[in-house]
C-alpha cells in the first residue's frame, strides 16, 4: 500500500496534478458509486456475475475431470468409451457456452451502469453552484474538465468492470483448481539417489514459483507504464482543448490569417503526444518480452514439470493430462496480473485523473483555498453596501478602488460604475458576483434578495429558442405570449416564429441580437437586483437606446451597471460612481 501511495505521488508529479494517494482514489470512487442512484442495480448485476463465474468454475472442474477419462479411453483404444466421452463433452461445452455468453452480456450491462453512476456523479459535482467557474482558475484540473467527464469516466467504467470481473474469475478459478492440482500431485514422487522422494503438492509449488517469477519480472520491466499512460492522457486532453479552441475561433483565426501559426502551435501538442507514445511503445514492447516468453513456455512447462513422475510409471497418460489441465488453470489465474499489467497501468492512470478531478471539486466546498474564502457578506437589510472597496488585478496590473468610500444603494435605484480607463471594471463585477477574492473593504448584499448577474457575453444553450430565452429555468415557466412580448420589446420580433427551432444560437445570432436576447430573458425573470458587466458596450446607438429603455421600465428593480453606456445613463438617469487606479497603493480607509 505504501508503495502504491508513493507511486501515485510520482505519477501526479509527472502530470502536474495535485497528489492523492492510490487507496484514497479507490475509496473516493467507491463512495461515489455507493451514493449513486444506480447502487441497487450495480449490486444486483455484481451478484449475478458472481453466480455465473461460480457456475463456470464448477463446470470447468468437471471438464478437467473429463480430461482424464477421455485420454485414458484413447490410451486403451476404447471406441465406445471414446464416443461416450464425446457426448459428455458436448453437454459440458454447451453449458460453458451459455455461461460465457451470459457473462459477456452482464459485463456490458455492468459497464453501462458503472458509467451511468460515475458520470452523473462527476457532472453533479462539477455543476454544483460556482464550482465549475472556480475550477476553471484552479490550474491544470480546470483546463479540460470535459475530457475527464466524458472520455476518462467512460474509459474508467469500462476498464474497471473488465478488470474486476477478470480478477474475481481468476480468484475463483485459483481456489477451485488449487485443490484439484494438490490432490492430483499428492502421490507424486521423484527418485533421488535411488530413493523415492515424495513432495506433497509438488505441482502446486511449481506453478506458484513459475507464476511468481513471471509477475516479478513484469513488475520490474513495466514499472514505468502507469506514469507514461497518465502523461499520455494529460497530453491528449491538451490537444483536444487546442483543437476545440481553434474550432470555436475559426473566424478570427482566418481573418487574421493565422492558420499557419495555429497549425504550428497544435503541431507542438501533437509532437508532445507522439513523444510520450514512443516511450509508452518501448515500455510496452519490453513488457511483451516477458508476457510472450512465458506464454510460449507455458505450452510445455507443465509437461516438463510432471514428466519425471510420468516416466517413472506413477502417472497414467490421462492423469498427466488432468495435471497439465489443472496446472494451466491455476497458472492462468495466477498470471492474471501479468496478462493485465498494461491494462492495470491504464486503469490506474484513468482512476488518477478522475479521482483527482472529483477530489478537487469536493475540496472546493469543504476546504476552499485561503485565497478563495472571501465572499461578499449577506445581511437582512434590503440595500447593497460598499465601503472602502479596492480590487487587485494582480501584480502586473496593479489595483483600483471605488472613489466613493461609503456607498449605500437602495432597492430600485439605478447605479453606473465608471472611471479611469485603466481600472478593470470586470473584476469589480466578479467580486460582487463572488468569484474574485482579491479585494479589500466591505461588500454587503441583501440576503433574501434575488440578484441577477449579467456577464458581458450571456450563455445561450444549444436548444430550441424558447429554452435559450428561458435559461436557466424551464421554458414552460413562461407562456408563449410572454416570450413573444419580451422579444418584441427588445426588437427581436422576427425570432418569434423560430421559438421551436434548435440551433447554436451563439453562432446564429450576432452580438447585438445576443444582447437583446439577454435583455428579453431579464424581462421574463423576476429579480430584485440586476448587476451588468458592460453588457451594452459596442452596440449601435438605436439598439442600445431600445434595450436601455426596456431596462428602465423595470419597476422596483435595483440596477448596477458596471461600464460605460450613454444610452443607459440617458434612459435611467442613474447615480454615477467612479473607479480610480491606485497603482498598487492600498486605499486609505475613510470613516463611515
Amino acid at each position: 500500500m505504501a508503495n502504491d501511495e508513493a507511486a501515485s505521488e510520482r505519477h501526479n508529479a509527472d502530470t502536474g496534478e495535485p497528489a492523492i494517494g492510490f487507496m484514497s482514489q479507490i475509496r473516493m470512487m467507491l463512495r461515489a458509486l455507493w451514493g449513486s442512484p444506480v447502487r441497487s442495480r450495480l449490486i444486483f448485476f455484481w451478484t449475478l456475475i458472481l453466480a455465473i463465474i461460480l457456475a463456470t468454475a464448477f463446470v470447468q472442474v468437471l471438464l478437467n475431470d473429463w480430461n482424464g477419462t477421455f485420454y485414458d479411453s484413447l490410451e486403451r483404444r476404447d471406441l465406445s468409451g471414446f464416443l461416450h466421452q464425446l457426448r459428455i463433452f458436448a453437454v459440458i461445452a454447451g453449458v460453458l457456452l451459455l455461461l460465457n455468453v451470459g457473462q459477456t452480456w452482464v459485463n456490458q450491462i455492468l459497464a453501462i451502469r458503472m458509467r451511468d453512476g460515475l458520470t452523473r456523479d462527476l457532472l453533479g459535482q462539477w455543476l454544483y453552484p460556482r464550482r465549475a467557474l472556480r475550477l476553471s482558475a484552479a490550474g491544470i484540473l480546470g483546463v479540460n474538465p470535459d475530457q475527464r467527464l466524458h472520455e476518462d469516466s467512460a474509459h474508467l467504467s469500462d476498464i474497471t468492470t473488465s478488470l474486476a470481473i477478470g480478477l474475481t474469475q481468476s480468484t475463483i478459478m485459483l481456489v477451485s483448481f488449487v485443490g484439484v492440482l494438490w490432490d492430483l500431485s499428492s502421490g507424486f514422487s521423484v527418485t533421488f539417489h535411488g530413493q523415492p522422494l515424495a513432495i506433497p503438492g509438488y505441482m502446486v509449488w511449481a506453478v506458484f514459483l513459475y507464476a511468481g517469477s513471471a509477475s516479478l519480472l513484469s513488475t520490474v520491466v513495466g514499472r514505468s507504464l502507469p506514469a507514461l499512460t497518465a502523461e499520455r492522457y494529460a497530453k491528449e486532453a491538451q490537444l483536444r482543448t487546442s483543437l476545440m479552441r481553434a474550432n470555436e475561433n475559426l473566424t478570427a483565426i482566418t481573418l487574421q490569417q493565422g492558420e499557419e501559426t495555429e497549425r504550428r502551435r497544435i503541431d507542438g501538442d501533437i509532437s508532445a503526444i507522439l513523444k510520450t507514445m514512443g516511450k509508452l511503445a518501448m515500455a510496452t514492447t519490453n513488457l511483451r518480452w516477458v508476457s510472450a516468453g512465458y506464454g510460449w513456455l507455458t505450452i510445455i512447462a507443465p509437461i516438463l514439470i510432471a514428466a519425471p513422475v510420468y516416466f517413472s510409471g506413477d502417472l497414467t497418460f490421462g492423469g498427466l493430462m488432468m495435471a497439465v489441465g489443472a496446472f494451466n488453470q491455476v497458472y492462468t489465474a495466477l498470471r492474471w496480473y501479468v496478462d493485465n499489467f498494461s491494462t492495470i497501468a491504464d486503469w490506474k492512470a484513468s482512476l488518477m485523473r478522475v479521482a483527482n478531478f472529483r477530489q478537487a471539486l469536493v475540496l472546493m466546498e469543504t476546504h476552499p483555498p485561503a485565497a478563495d474564502c472571501k465572499h461578499p457578506a449577506q445581511a437582512d437589510g434590503d440595500a447593497v453596501v460598499l465601503r472602502n472597496v479596492a480590487v487587485s488585478a494582480g501584480q502586473a496590473s496593479g489595483s483600483f478602488r471605488l472613489k466613493e468610500t461609503d456607498i449605500v444603494i437602495h432597492p430600485g435605484e439605478r447605479i453606473v460604475v465608471n472611471g479611469d480607463p485603466g481600472a478593470n471594471r470586470r473584476l469589480l463585477f466578479a467580486a460582487l458576483a463572488g468569484w474574485w477574492a482579491d479585494w479589500t473593504g466591505t461588500i454587503v448584499l441583501p440576503e433574501k434578495a434575488h440578484m441577477l448577474f449579467v456577464p458581458y457575453v450571456s450563455y445561450l444553450p444549444q436548444a430550441p429558442l424558447r429554452d435559450a430565452i428561458a435559461f436557466p429555468v424551464q421554458a414552460d415557466a413562461y407562456g408563449d405570449e410572454r416570450i413573444a412580448a419580451a422579444l418584441e420589446r427588445v426588437g427581436l420580433a422576427e425570432l418569434i416564429p423560430r421559438l421551436d427551432v434548435a440551433a447554436r444560437w451563439d453562432r446564429q445570432l450576432d452580438r447585438e441580437q445576443q444582447v437583446a436576447l439577454a435583455v428579453a430573458r431579464i424581462l421574463l425573470t423576476p429579480a430584485d437586483w440586476i448587476v451588468f458587466e458592460d453588457t451594452l458596450e459596442g452596440l449601435e446607438p438605436e439598439v442600445a437606446e431600445r434595450l436601455s429603455s426596456a431596462l428602465a421600465s423595470l419597476d422596483r428593480v435595483g440596477i448596477i451597471y458596471i461600464g460605460r453606456s450613454e444610452a443607459f445613463i440617458a434612459a435611467t438617469r442613474p447615480r454615477i460612481l467612479h473607479l480610480e487606479v491606485t497603482n498598487g497603493a492600498e486605499p486609505v480607509p475613510q470613516p463611515a
